[in-house]
């Protein structure tokens, strides 16, 4: 997880910030029309992601880049301060992955490079330190809306995170993504919305039709400026994997090969933060840490 730290963000140098008005990437969705306003899906999806589901679309509302550079910080303060990472990553490599995350409100201060993100990424090490990456979910940040949640994407084609203001989150909602490739390698970031399939941003990045696949909660305190980040539990689950050889996708269950960074029965602990396994690896919970958890995760989908 250092590794990807360092290539996330240490290249970039200075703590900066620029905030400007964004497009999507189209030329991988060409034909779909744009998404028409709509509240959030109240049923989950019934087709896989994809140009061919039912009602497909683009997204097509503001969209704000950031271009956030953070440095690799010291360990101090209440919460520490640095990346704070719970969840897996996959040992082998998938053509994608997709799930449900719900949306908490974290304690991010405005105007701070704080952030809490809940999300889903593949990626490839490209060599010479060079990690190529797509991630999708949603985040809450110090810099952008700090009051609200946003449904947002990151890649590594453009280094900048993509807002989606179109997609009104409030705490408590719950969201389903997805990230697969297509036959010539472009991956997608899709969002169920609506109760249709939203395609976020079409990347064609360097890493082929599979990649590697992380599910994470991760949370962020701006170098120099300790204070104590209060994070709701999240709960993560309905998390899929599409084999690299087309056949139909399948839950991430303990029989994938899966790494954490923790030994067997090892509590995954970091800053104040807990993750809880409900069902290895495909639900589970994390956030602040209780001594006592109780856990209550979402109803799988029919």
């Amino acid at each position: 997880m250092n590794v990807r730290n360092i290539a996330r963000w240490c290249a970039f140098g200075a703590v900066t910030a620029l905030l400007a008005l964004g497009a999507p990437a189209v030329s991988a969705a060409r034909g779909l029309p744009a998404c028409p306003p709509g509240p959030a899906s109240t049923r989950p999806p019934s087709t896989p992601a994809g140009r061919d589901s039912p009602g497909a679309c683009r997204a097509a509302g503001r969209i704000v880049e950031s271009a956030v550079r953070l440095t690799r910080p010291e360990e101090t303060g209440f919460t520490p301060t640095g990346y704070h990472h719970l969840g897996a990553n996959s040992a082998g490599a998938w053509s994608g992955v997709s799930g449900r995350i719900s949306v908490v409100d974290g304690s991010i201060r405005p105007g701070s490079y704080d952030f809490v993100a809940a999300r889903f990424m593949v990626k490839r090490d490209m060599g010479a330190g060079n990690i190529a990456w797509l991630e999708a979910g949603w985040a809450q940040t110090g810099w952008a809306g700090p009051l609200r949640q946003h449904i947002y994407t990151f890649n590594t084609n453009t280094r900048t995170w993509q807002f989606y203001d179109q997609y009104a989150l409030k705490p408590g909602d719950r969201v389903w993504v997805d990230l697969h490739s297509d036959a010539n390698g472009v991956w997608g970031a899709w969002l169920w919305w609506n109760n249709r399939w939203n395609l976020l941003t079409a990347q064609r990045l360097p890493i082929g039709q599979s990649a590697y696949v992380e599910q994470y909660v991760e949370v962020h305190v701006a170098d120099g400026r300790p204070a104590r980040i209060e994070v709701p539990s999240v709960t993560v689950d309905n998390v899929q994997l599409r084999p690299p050889d087309g056949s139909a996708s399948r839950y991430w269950r303990d029989d994938v090969p899966t790494l954490t960074g923790y030994g067997p029965g090892q509590a995954q602990r970091t800053g104040g933060f807990c993750l809880n396994w409900v069902n290895r690896y495909d639900t589970w919970t994390a956030g602040d840490c209780d001594p006592d958890p109780a856990i209550t995760p979402l109803a799988p989908s029919p």
